[in-house]
């Protein structure tokens, strides 16, 4: 597939601030039609949501797609909770990788590939405080230098 085919509808920055991403995963998702629409409008939201396990299928809870404004009674609620779309033998490896302390599964990406609602899962481990500063302190580091160089292209020109 071309990077035409790949729609991104949102991303959840908040993802890589407070966690540690390890890997990652492309689901499906069970969605209704009034969902879809307001997915292609880009009305979504990541924010403090997360995916679970729960009888050998994978859920997506707290993710919210705002109610489609045409949409009148097929509209469903937009907090519920959504069926994740994965094979068998992944949702088997991801129930390994969960059981060890400090994993969780963190949608990283909503978008449509191919004209199908998909989203990248992170299998994700918090970041302590400490952790979150300092990779604070290497974005403005970051940040310092570029600013530095760009200063002398400017100035040698």
């Amino acid at each position: 597939m071309s990077a035409e085919d790949v729609k991104i509808i949102t991303t959840n920055k908040k993802a890589y601030h407070d966690f540690f991403i390890e890997d990652t995963y492309e689901a499906g998702l069970a969605l209704t039609g009034t969902e879809v629409k307001s997915l292609r409008d880009g009305r979504a939201n990541l924010k403090d949501s997360y995916a679970q396990v729960k009888d050998g299928e994978m859920f997506l809870i707290g993710c919210h797609i705002s109610p489609y404004s045409h949409g009148n009674i097929f509209n469903v609620d937009p907090e519920r909770t959504r069926k994740l779309l994965l094979h068998k033998k992944e949702i088997k490896g991801l129930i390994g990788k969960l059981t060890q302390r400090g994993y969780t599964l963190v949608p990283l990406k909503l978008y449509f590939k191919g004209g199908r609602a998909k989203i990248e899962l992170g299998l994700a481990k918090g970041k302590k405080l400490y952790d979150v500063r300092e990779t604070i302190k290497e974005k403005e580091a970051k940040r310092e230098v570029e600013r530095a160089v760009r200063g002398r292209q400017k100035t040698g020109e």
